[in-house]
Protein backbone atom coordinates (compact mmCIF):
# COMPACT_ATOMS: atom_id res chain seq x y z
CA UNK A 1 0.00 0.00 0.00
CA UNK A 2 1.23 3.51 -0.66
CA UNK A 3 -0.21 6.78 0.53
CA UNK A 4 0.11 9.51 -2.08
CA UNK A 5 1.13 12.96 -0.96
CA UNK A 6 1.55 15.87 -3.32
CA UNK A 7 5.15 17.12 -3.32
CA UNK A 8 6.33 14.21 -1.14
CA UNK A 9 7.97 11.04 -2.26
CA UNK A 10 5.38 8.33 -2.83
CA UNK A 11 8.21 5.81 -2.89
CA UNK A 12 9.19 6.66 0.69
CA UNK A 13 5.61 6.38 1.85
CA UNK A 14 5.10 3.03 0.15
CA UNK A 15 8.10 1.61 2.00
CA UNK A 16 6.85 2.87 5.36
CA UNK A 17 3.19 1.97 4.86
CA UNK A 18 3.54 -1.42 3.21
CA UNK A 19 2.40 -4.29 5.40
CA UNK A 20 5.22 -6.61 6.41
CA UNK A 21 6.31 -9.03 3.69
CA UNK A 22 7.19 -12.53 4.79
CA UNK A 23 9.10 -15.09 2.73
CA UNK A 24 7.03 -17.99 1.46
CA UNK A 25 3.74 -16.12 1.21
CA UNK A 26 2.03 -15.81 -2.13
CA UNK A 27 2.02 -12.37 -3.80
CA UNK A 28 -0.68 -9.90 -2.71
CA UNK A 29 -4.01 -9.77 -4.49
CA UNK A 30 -4.38 -7.27 -7.32
CA UNK A 31 -6.00 -4.12 -6.00
CA UNK A 32 -9.64 -3.68 -6.99
CA UNK A 33 -10.90 -0.82 -9.12
CA UNK A 34 -11.38 2.30 -7.04
CA UNK A 35 -13.57 4.21 -9.44
CA UNK A 36 -15.15 6.81 -7.11
CA UNK A 37 -13.17 9.72 -5.68
CA UNK A 38 -14.31 11.40 -2.46
CA UNK A 39 -13.07 14.65 -0.98
CA UNK A 40 -13.01 15.31 2.74
CA UNK A 41 -15.25 18.31 3.61
CA UNK A 42 -12.13 20.29 4.64
CA UNK A 43 -10.64 19.83 1.17
CA UNK A 44 -7.44 18.59 2.84
CA UNK A 45 -7.39 15.19 1.18
CA UNK A 46 -9.18 12.85 -1.19
CA UNK A 47 -9.56 9.08 -1.25
CA UNK A 48 -11.01 6.54 -3.64
CA UNK A 49 -13.44 3.65 -3.14
CA UNK A 50 -15.19 1.10 -5.32
CA UNK A 51 -18.73 1.84 -6.52
CA UNK A 52 -21.39 1.33 -3.86
CA UNK A 53 -19.39 2.33 -0.80
CA UNK A 54 -21.16 4.77 1.54
CA UNK A 55 -19.48 7.90 2.90
CA UNK A 56 -20.87 9.82 5.87
CA UNK A 57 -19.88 11.59 9.06
CA UNK A 58 -20.42 9.41 12.14
CA UNK A 59 -22.87 10.79 14.67
CA UNK A 60 -21.14 12.88 17.33
CA UNK A 61 -17.76 13.07 15.54
CA UNK A 62 -17.64 16.25 13.45
CA UNK A 63 -13.96 15.80 12.55
CA UNK A 64 -14.47 12.23 11.31
CA UNK A 65 -15.66 10.75 8.04
CA UNK A 66 -16.56 7.06 7.58
CA UNK A 67 -16.65 4.98 4.44
CA UNK A 68 -18.13 1.47 4.37
CA UNK A 69 -18.35 -1.21 1.74
CA UNK A 70 -20.11 -4.29 3.07
CA UNK A 71 -18.26 -5.39 6.22
CA UNK A 72 -15.19 -3.21 5.54
CA UNK A 73 -14.94 0.22 7.11
CA UNK A 74 -12.46 3.08 7.21
CA UNK A 75 -12.70 6.16 9.41
CA UNK A 76 -10.74 9.31 8.60
CA UNK A 77 -10.16 11.70 11.51
CA UNK A 78 -8.71 14.97 10.19
CA UNK A 79 -7.39 17.91 12.18
CA UNK A 80 -5.91 21.02 10.60
CA UNK A 81 -2.46 21.85 11.94
CA UNK A 82 0.13 19.48 13.27
CA UNK A 83 -1.31 17.79 16.33
CA UNK A 84 0.80 16.12 19.00
CA UNK A 85 1.96 13.01 17.17
CA UNK A 86 1.83 10.34 19.91
CA UNK A 87 -1.21 11.89 21.60
CA UNK A 88 -3.21 12.00 18.38
CA UNK A 89 -2.34 8.38 17.61
CA UNK A 90 -3.37 7.26 21.11
CA UNK A 91 -6.63 9.25 20.86
CA UNK A 92 -7.44 7.78 17.45
CA UNK A 93 -6.83 4.27 18.79
CA UNK A 94 -9.93 4.85 20.93
CA UNK A 95 -12.10 5.36 17.81
CA UNK A 96 -14.20 2.20 18.01
CA UNK A 97 -17.45 0.87 16.61
CA UNK A 98 -19.10 1.18 20.05
CA UNK A 99 -18.58 2.99 23.33
CA UNK A 100 -16.15 1.77 25.99
CA UNK A 101 -18.88 0.07 28.05
CA UNK A 102 -19.71 -2.18 25.07
CA UNK A 103 -16.17 -3.48 24.50
CA UNK A 104 -14.03 -6.02 26.29
CA UNK A 105 -11.32 -4.04 28.11
CA UNK A 106 -8.38 -6.05 26.76
CA UNK A 107 -7.26 -5.77 23.15
CA UNK A 108 -4.88 -8.13 21.40
CA UNK A 109 -2.10 -6.21 19.64
CA UNK A 110 -0.69 -7.40 16.34
CA UNK A 111 1.84 -4.54 16.47
CA UNK A 112 1.90 -1.17 18.20
CA UNK A 113 3.40 2.28 17.59
CA UNK A 114 5.52 1.37 14.55
CA UNK A 115 6.93 4.68 13.33
CA UNK A 116 8.40 6.07 10.17
CA UNK A 117 8.87 9.18 8.07
CA UNK A 118 7.97 10.07 4.53
CA UNK A 119 9.26 13.37 3.35
CA UNK A 120 8.07 15.95 5.89
CA UNK A 121 5.40 13.70 7.38
CA UNK A 122 5.72 11.42 10.41
CA UNK A 123 3.66 8.27 10.78
CA UNK A 124 2.64 5.88 13.53
CA UNK A 125 0.94 2.55 12.84
CA UNK A 126 -0.81 0.13 15.22
CA UNK A 127 -3.02 -2.91 14.62
CA UNK A 128 -5.06 -4.85 17.16
CA UNK A 129 -8.20 -6.93 17.68
CA UNK A 130 -11.20 -5.52 19.55
CA UNK A 131 -14.00 -7.74 20.85
CA UNK A 132 -17.44 -6.14 21.25
CA UNK A 133 -20.08 -7.34 23.72
CA UNK A 134 -22.70 -7.36 20.94
CA UNK A 135 -22.12 -7.77 17.21
CA UNK A 136 -21.32 -4.64 15.20
CA UNK A 137 -22.15 -5.02 11.51
CA UNK A 138 -22.86 -8.69 12.35
CA UNK A 139 -19.41 -9.38 13.87
CA UNK A 140 -18.07 -9.28 17.43
CA UNK A 141 -14.32 -9.42 16.75
CA UNK A 142 -12.73 -6.73 14.60
CA UNK A 143 -9.17 -6.11 13.46
CA UNK A 144 -8.56 -2.39 13.78
CA UNK A 145 -5.58 -0.64 12.25
CA UNK A 146 -4.70 2.93 13.14
CA UNK A 147 -2.36 4.88 10.92
CA UNK A 148 -1.57 8.44 12.01
CA UNK A 149 0.09 10.86 9.60
CA UNK A 150 1.28 14.30 10.80
CA UNK A 151 3.19 16.94 8.84
CA UNK A 152 2.95 19.70 6.26
CA UNK A 153 0.47 21.48 8.54
CA UNK A 154 -2.00 18.57 8.64
CA UNK A 155 -2.93 15.68 10.94
CA UNK A 156 -4.87 12.61 9.83
CA UNK A 157 -5.78 9.29 11.40
CA UNK A 158 -6.83 6.49 9.07
CA UNK A 159 -8.64 3.76 10.99
CA UNK A 160 -9.63 0.49 9.36
CA UNK A 161 -12.28 -1.90 10.65
CA UNK A 162 -12.27 -5.43 9.25
CA UNK A 163 -13.98 -8.45 10.85
CA UNK A 164 -11.19 -10.54 12.37
CA UNK A 165 -12.06 -13.74 10.51
CA UNK A 166 -12.33 -11.87 7.23
CA UNK A 167 -8.90 -10.31 7.79
CA UNK A 168 -7.39 -13.74 8.46
CA UNK A 169 -9.07 -15.57 5.57
CA UNK A 170 -9.75 -13.10 2.77
CA UNK A 171 -6.82 -11.80 0.73
CA UNK A 172 -9.22 -9.81 -1.50
CA UNK A 173 -10.65 -7.99 1.56
CA UNK A 174 -7.13 -7.16 2.79
CA UNK A 175 -6.15 -5.91 -0.67
CA UNK A 176 -9.25 -3.75 -0.92
CA UNK A 177 -8.69 -2.05 2.45
CA UNK A 178 -5.02 -1.45 1.63
CA UNK A 179 -5.98 -0.04 -1.80
CA UNK A 180 -8.44 2.46 -0.27
CA UNK A 181 -5.81 3.55 2.27
CA UNK A 182 -3.24 3.82 -0.51
CA UNK A 183 -5.55 6.08 -2.53
CA UNK A 184 -5.39 8.91 0.01
CA UNK A 185 -3.95 12.05 -1.57
CA UNK A 186 -3.17 15.08 0.57
CA UNK A 187 -3.86 18.53 -0.77
CA UNK A 188 -1.26 20.88 0.61
CA UNK A 189 -2.57 24.13 2.14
Amino acid sequence: MKLRVELASAALLSVVLCPPVFAGKKPPESPPSLSVEHQHPSGAFTFRTPEGWTVQAPEGSPEALDTWGGDLGIRFVYRPGEAGFDALHATCMLERLAGPMDIEPQVSYEYDFVSGNAGNRRMLDSAFVVRYDKPRHNHREWRQRNLTVVGEGQSLCLITYVPREMWKSSAPARALVEAVLGSVTFRLP
